[in-house]
């Protein structure tokens, strides 16, 4: 299958939660999404959002950026990983990280997975958020890789088309 291409835009951190909880709603046991982007993009907000759509009480989600990993119980089980600290991957192998990623049991949120190539499952939805031109405005490009990760991100696009970016008629869509 060839990759799906998306954008979104958001014009506030609470649009930028509300768009990763319509993504957190369609999440199932296994699905995987990585979170790209520049320290201050809005990864945590997204990642925040995707949980609570998932079923987690948001009082419960936590940046993970100091215990790297956090385990959550909503609809469905939930590990949400921030790699930010980590220098590399025998740092990430100590962690367990692998072996809940490969389990299939839990749907896998990871921030900063570019900075770790081989943390991302090999399908997955890649989300790379970018400030826009107003300080609250948020790009995401999303990019499917295998087809479970592209028929959840039509799932999603379909689910979020409010926020769908481009010119005033609708999305910025693209196959390849």
């Amino acid at each position: 299958m060839e990759p799906l291409k998306v954008s979104f835009l958001t014009r506030s951190a609470d649009k930028t939660r509300e768009l990763g909880m319509s993504l957190g709603r369609l999440l199932r046991p296994a699905d995987f999404v990585a979170l790209l982007g520049d320290l201050g993009a809005g990864k945590t907000e997204f990642a925040r959002g995707l949980a609570q759509g998932a079923g987690v009480p948001p009082e419960e989600v936590a940046s993970p950026t100091f215990a790297l990993i956090h385990r959550y119980q909503g609809r469905i089980p939930l590990v949400h990983a921030d790699l930010f600290r980590l220098a590399g991957d025998d740092e990430l192998y100590g962690t367990g990280y692998f072996e809940l990623r490969d389990s299939g049991e839990a749907a896998v949120i990871v921030e900063w997975a570019d900075l770790i190539p081989s943390a991302i499952a090999e399908d997955a939805v890649q989300v790379r958020l970018a400030s826009g031109r107003d300080p609250e405005e948020r790009r995401l490009s999303v990019t499917s890789t295998g087809a479970v990760s592209g028929a959840r991100l039509a799932e999603w696009r379909r689910a979020a088309s409010a926020f769908l970016a481009s010119a005033p008629s609708g999305a910025e869509e693209e196959k390849g």
